[in-house]
C-alpha cells in the first residue's frame, strides 16, 4: 500500500477500512501508470513540441524541440524517467496532462522547473 502510516491511520480514523485503503491505493497506482503512458504517447505522437521553458540560447518565447523519445516509468505513486530531444535530454519527475491538450512535467537538473509542452505554440500563450 502506498499510503504512509500516518495517512493510513488518519483515513482509518475517518472510517475507511483496510480494504477501502487498499482499493484507493490501487486506484492511485493505476492512475499514475495511465498518466505515464499518456505522457509517453504525447511525445511519441509529435516529432516536434514547443515549451514555455526559459532557454538562454533561444530567441523564441516558446522554443521548439525535436522529440527523440520519452521513457517514463512508475513505482507506486511516483513517476520518473527521461525525455530525449534531438540534441539534449533531461530527467523527468512527475507529470500531468492538461485539459488544453498540453502536458506539464517537472524537469530535473539542469532545468529544475515545471515546464509545459504543447504540439503548437498557440496552446502555450
Amino acid at each position: 500500500m502506498h499510503f504512509d502510516q500516518r495517512t493510513q491511520r488518519a483515513l482509518r480514523d475517518v472510517g475507511l477500512e483496510t480494504d477501502d485503503l487498499r482499493a484507493a491505493s490501487e486506484a492511485v497506482v493505476e492512475a499514475v501508470a495511465d498518466d505515464a503512458a499518456a505522457l509517453e504517447a504525447f511525445f511519441d505522437d509529435h516529432d516536434t513540441v514547443y515549451s514555455d521553458m526559459d532557454m538562454a540560447h533561444s530567441s523564441s518565447a516558446y522554443p521548439e524541440h525535436a522529440v527523440d523519445y520519452a521513457d517514463i516509468t512508475t513505482h507506486g505513486d511516483e513517476m520518473r524517467g527521461w525525455l530525449r530531444f534531438e540534441t539534449w535530454g533531461v530527467y523527468v519527475e512527475g507529470g500531468r496532462l492538461l485539459e488544453d491538450g498540453s502536458v506539464e512535467l517537472s524537469l530535473g537538473p539542469t532545468i529544475n522547473d515545471r515546464v509545459r509542452f504543447a504540439a503548437d505554440r498557440d496552446r502555450l500563450r
